[in-house]
């Protein structure tokens, strides 16, 4: 009995270690940075720090999805800018027309996904090459509804996802832990889920063993989409306004793939998870922050970003060689 509780606790151990590093690399650098704060440890810096690494934190949970299935979503960003230029001219006026704004919008972010996920099964092309397309389409969207920057939101729909509940618990953050527990948790758990893995592991292998290989590809960039959609209205809870940014687009899908790299998710696919890739976010935004606490130049912040996202692609590219040659080994 032992040796099988052991075993079972070396497994989830082998499964988890990556989160488990995500984690503890975020929260030691998040407590160097409130120890030199110079306010502290206080609920409106842990507010301030988590609205600054929501939108991060949703993106790298729709670029997990997409990853553990062995692709990769490189439209994730300008999905996120589309649903920002749409949700400042839906998301206002009465309360019915604000919560149909919301819908729309998150409706506009799963057909984004869906739209991916349809070309890349059915059209057979590979995730990069899609994805790089269907960007330039949805970014030229979003040039089309906001040219120039404008719009507003709702604001008390707006504050109220960006403050704090009862004076401490940061809105955004209990907002994410929801979505994880609403969207990740169901979806890692069912059938689709764990064909989503075995897709990563071995798609021929998956598809022989009667698994729901496309449903399961499917639904992880339909999934996809709909949390980039969601990191599109919290963009627009945080401005106020819709920009169609091509600079920021293209920046929040490169660190996205580095938070998943840094939340232990194999960019071969088939291992990992979005709460992983969640504290990997959490960890990279960090790195702005003790910039700014230590009293470095602005300057450097994509500097060390750079280095940081070069850090972590090479451990995922480490990754891909050393599974490549193992499989050299045997034949």
């Amino acid at each position: 009995m032992n040796r099988l509780v052991l075993g079972e606790r070396r497994f989830w151990y082998a499964q988890q270690k990556g989160t488990l590093f995500a984690a503890l690399l975020f929260v030691t650098m998040f407590a160097l940075y409130v120890s030199n704060h110079p306010a502290g440890f206080t609920p409106n810096v842990v507010q301030t720090a988590s609205n600054k690494a929501t939108l991060l934190a949703f993106v790298a949970m729709a670029q997990s999805l997409v990853v553990i299935t062995a692709g990769i979503d490189l439209s994730a960003g300008m999905v996120l800018v589309l649903c920002n230029c749409l949700a400042s001219w839906l998301v206002v006026g009465t309360p019915l027309q604000t919560g149909a704004g919301v819908v729309v919008v998150l409706l506009a972010g799963l057909g984004c996904g869906m739209l991916n996920g349809l070309i890349i099964i059915f059209g057979r092309l590979q995730p990069i090459v899609t994805t790089i397309a269907t960007s330039a389409i949805f970014y030229g969207l979003a040039l089309l509804l906001r040219p120039t920057p404008g719009g507003s939101v709702n604001e008390e729909l707006a504050d109220a996802f960006t403050s704090k509940l009862f004076g401490i618990v940061p809105a955004s953050f209990v907002v994410l832990l929801i979505t994880i527990i609403v969207i990740w948790v169901p979806f890692s758990r069912s059938a689709i889920g764990r064909a989503a893995y075995a897709v990563g592991s071995a798609e021929n292998a998956a598809y022989m063993s009667a698994m729901p290989v496309k449903l399961a590809k499917f639904a992880a960039y339909a999934l996809a989409g709909l949390l980039s959609a969601i990191g599109g209205l919290y963009l627009t809870f945080f401005s106020y306004t819709g920009e169609a940014a091509l600079a920021s687009g293209n920046a929040y899908t490169l660190y996205s793939i580095a938070a998943v790299v840094l939340g232990g998710v194999s960019l071969a696919g088939g291992k990992g998870s979005a709460v992983g890739a969640v504290f990997g976010a959490l960890a990279f935004r960090t790195i702005g922050d003790l910039l700014f606490v230590f009293d470095f130049d602005p300057l450097w912040q994509p500097l060390f970003q750079g280095v940081v996202l070069m850090l972590a692609i090479s451990i995922g590219c480490i990754g891909l060689v050393r599974v490549r040659n193992r499989l050299e080994w045997f034949q």
